[in-house]
């Protein structure tokens, strides 16, 4: 103890005597660093002294190097200003000069070079050299244009262009004259020099617009020799389509219209055969025949613009040119290749009044069409009844012609250039349909009181041929691709749940869902109806038949043969003569779900109004069963091959109530026992029950009299 204590006291005199020397040390850098930082503020306050002194010095020298700089760049611009005026006088003066030694393809190259220089000097801001640039492109522009074109057209008359009629077009255009065998070397040369001024022409020339309510696509403009090659057919429309001309009637569309059609066919051929190769030598991917189309295709937009808000309230007028400029669109696209993606009569009748305009006369003459077909004579009649291959659906003439109108209506707008304008259509077919479903129940409830009649089944072939049709074009492309732009339409408008969106993306459902579900719905209400009248007239027939008495029928051995009950010939009778007037009447769907629904009602009120209703020997048993098995499950057998597969009641309850005694015993001792669900089913199943319940067999058996006296 004394020596730790020892060592502890020394321990604290040391720290005692080191620590002021730790405290006088750092003092001593404290020191040290504050006599630095102190030099450092004066060489601090010395240069900044300095600095200042040198930048009142330099100030002078900076503002006159200042304003030496910004001398010389003034001199630059004006330097890189006179550059381009003598670059652009030089080009100028080479092209004069190639003009005055007629070296012409080198003037339209050197042309096009200063073009593209025009294109590069936009983003300039020198407004006056840009004057001048395009001043200077545009003289020389229409000095070559001019020579250019004058010796083209030279050549062209010397073709006889342009082609007015078919037998010029295949005999002057496309057969070398005589008198130039050179023509065409001639003509290649001049189209490709007119082709080299199509940068400087583009740049000077303003393209003819339609208005922006037309909303025709972005196209380039038409290549300058084609624009040559078309400026005397272009003189020709309007010379006869303008004015008071007698050939410029707003009533006959057809004239210019076929017009163009007949000018694109003549000249199609020289086109493709002598124009396309020069193109493809020189290298723009242009279609002679698709350029020179698309320039006709403006006369004829430029004249539809004028003339149909001139007979946008004439129906009749107005009708008529629709049905030409489709007319005219399905030739122009089928026959001549012409593409959607192009300007095009479409876009015309797509603007707002005119499409607003033809849905309105589209939805007029289609409800003319509709009363018009529902009160011919023939409207109920197939017309094709006698021929049996082809009547299958036993379709009634107004659902034809009707699924026809929707057809043609469909042909008629599914060229149109934005899908909101055929999803308008659409919503017209809709309402046709529906329409005429609506006009269809409204003669059916006239009918009702004669449901088996002709015309009722008439309008339930025809309920059923529509909702087939539509649930075919449901997954139709066009249809398909309707759909998906509905969908875009509904999820941006909010108008759907999203369970609704979900299953039309998934295609779930279609765009023809609301109007099959109605026809469905109109279908399964007809059908029942005639179902019920049928089992009506059967229940009244076999009332004989409930009243049979098969507790006293003879047994089999009885008899020498067996035979159908008298009491079931009434109703026998009439399942047959029913069944064979509808199958005649209805198309074979229909009379299948037909007949099946009325065997399932049949199956039910034998089982539950004879079977159960009576008590059975051994002979009635027996005859029920021969009744049944032999007369009226092979009824049907024409119409599938087992027939007792749709009689499960009745085929089963003759199963049991013709067991014989042993196995009936059996049976009823299984039944009875504890041995358990699964043992009970199997006992079923082995004499062949699947549908009744054990309770219902249990039932059965004691409706049977001949069990053996045992003494219970």
């Amino acid at each position: 103890m004394t020596e730790n204590k020892m060592q502890l006291e020394e321990q604290v005199l040391t720290i005692s005597s080191e620590i002021p020397k730790r405290i006088q040390s750092a003092l001593k850098n404290a020191e040290e660093s504050k006599q630095f930082l102190n030099q450092f503020l004066k060489q601090e306050t010395h240069l900044f002294s300095s600095i200042n002194s040198h930048l009142l010095t330099a100030q002078p020298w900076m503002e006159d190097l200042g304003a030496m700089i910004s001398q010389i760049e003034e001199i630059e611009r004006h330097l890189a200003y006179l550059k381009w005026i003598s670059q652009i006088e030089e080009l100028s003066d080479n092209i004069q000069q190639y003009l005055m030694t007629n070296n012409v393809p080198e003037a339209a190259s050197i042309l096009a070079y200063m073009a593209e220089l025009d294109i590069k000097l936009q983003e300039s801001s020198c407004t006056h050299l840009l004057t001048f640039m395009r001043a200077t492109v545009k003289f020389w522009h229409k000095i070559l244009k001019d020579k250019l074109t004058s010796d083209f057209e030279e050549i062209l008359a010397q073709l006889h262009w342009p082609f007015i009629t078919p037998p010029q077009s295949q005999a002057a255009g496309l057969s070398r004259p005589a008198s130039a065998p050179d023509i065409y070397t001639n003509l290649e040369t001049l189209f490709c020099q007119l082709l080299k001024l199509q940068t400087s022409d583009e740049l000077l020339t303003e393209p003819k617009q339609l208005p922006e309510k037309y909303c025709l696509p972005a196209s380039p403009a038409i290549i300058l020799p084609i624009q040559v090659m078309l400026t005397p057919l272009q003189k020709r429309f309007r010379y006869h389509f303008r004015g008071n001309r007698q050939t410029n009637v707003i009533s006959k569309p057809e004239w210019y219209l076929a017009q163009v059609l007949m000018w694109i066919g003549n000249h199609s051929q020289f086109l493709d055969e002598k124009i396309q190769p020069i193109l493809d030598k020189a290298g723009p991917l242009v279609n002679a025949r698709l350029e020179f189309s698309r320039g006709l295709m403006m006369l004829v937009l430029e004249k539809l613009a004028v003339d149909i808000p001139c007979l946008l309230y004439d129906d009749s007028l107005f009708c008529h040119l629709v049905d030409e400029v489709l007319l005219f669109e399905r030739e122009l696209h089928s026959v001549y290749g012409y593409p959607d993606t192009f300007a095009n009569c479409m876009h015309i009748l797509s603007e707002e009044t005119c499409f607003q305009r033809w849905l309105t006369v589209e939805r007029k003459f289609a409800l003319q069409k509709m009363d018009s077909m529902l009160s011919s004579e023939a409207a109920w009649v197939s017309q094709y009844k006698d021929i049996t291959d082809v009547d299958e659906m036993k379709v009634p003439d107004c659902a034809e012609t009707f699924m026809t109108l929707l057809l043609v209506i469909t042909d008629r707008y599914k060229n149109l250039p934005t899908a909101s304008r055929k999803l308008q259509f659409l919503e017209l077919q809709k309402d046709l349909v529906d329409d005429f479903r609506i006009r269809l129940t409204q003669v059916m409830k006239e009918e009702t009181r004669a449901s088996l009649g002709f015309r009722y089944c008439a309008i339930l072939n025809a309920v059923n041929y529509i909702s087939t049709v539509l649930a075919d074009w449901a997954d139709n492309v066009f249809f398909l691709q309707l759909q998906q732009a509905a969908l875009e339409v509904f999820a941006e408008n909010n108008t759907l749940s999203k369970l609704q969106l979900g299953q039309l993306a998934s295609m779930e459902s279609s765009v023809f869902d609301d109007m099959i579900n109605l026809l469905e719905r109109l279908k399964h209400d007809m059908l029942t109806r005639q179902v019920d009248h049928v089992f009506r007239e059967v229940k009244e027939a076999a009332k004989l038949y409930k009243k049979e008495r098969w507790l006293s029928l003879p047994s089999q051995a009885e008899q020498a043969v067996m035979s159908l009950s008298s009491s079931a010939c009434p109703l026998l009778l009439t399942l047959r003569d029913r069944s064979l007037q509808l199958e005649q009447q209805l198309c074979f769907s229909l009379f299948k779900i037909f007949w099946q629904m009325l065997v399932e009602k049949l199956d039910v009120y034998i089982y539950q109004e004879i079977i159960l209703a009576n008590h059975f020997n051994e002979g009635g048993a027996a005859q029920l069963q021969f009744d049944m098995t032999r007369n009226l499950f092979p009824l049907f057998s024409h119409y599938c091959k087992r027939p007792e597969n749709y009689f499960k009641h009745v085929k089963e309850a003759c199963i049991v109530l013709n067991l014989n005694v042993g196995s009936a015993l059996l049976l009823k001792d299984v039944l009875q026992s504890d041995s358990g669900q699964p043992q009970a089913t199997a006992a079923l199943n082995e004499v062949g029950i699947y549908k009744l319940a054990q309770q219902d067999v249990e039932i059965l058996l004691n409706l049977r009299t001949n069990w053996p006296n045992t003494g219970k």
